[in-house]
C-alpha cells in the first residue's frame, strides 16, 4: 500500500474540530464519495478507497447526499423500454 504525506495548516484542525486521524478518515472518505459521484470509480473501488464496507460506504452517500445507483432516471426507463 502507498503512503500519502499532505501537509495542512494546524489550524485546520482547530477549525473542524478534529484530530489528525480524524480528519484524515473524513477526507478519505470525501474524496471516495467525489470520485464515486464523478463516475470515475465502482462504488467497490470508491468503499475501497474510502476504507470502507461497501454498505458503509452506501451510508456515507447518503450522508452526502449523493445517490448510490449511477443510473438516471431516464436510464433506467430507456432500459426497461428495451427489455421487451
Amino acid at each position: 500500500m502507498t503512503q500519502l504525506t499532505l501537509e495542512m495548516p494546524d489550524e485546520v484542525f482547530a477549525t473542524l474540530q478534529k484530530d489528525p486521524a480524524e480528519f484524515t478518515r473524513e477526507l478519505r472518505i470525501a474524496a471516495a464519495v467525489k470520485w464515486y459521484e464523478l463516475e470515475l470509480v465502482s462504488q467497490g473501488r470508491a468503499a475501497e478507497i474510502a476504507g470502507l464496507t461497501r454498505a458503509e460506504f452506501i451510508t456515507a452517500l447518503g450522508q452526502y447526499r449523493v445517490s448510490p445507483f449511477q443510473y438516471t432516471a431516464d436510464e433506467v426507463l430507456s432500459e426497461l423500454a428495451n427489455a421487451d
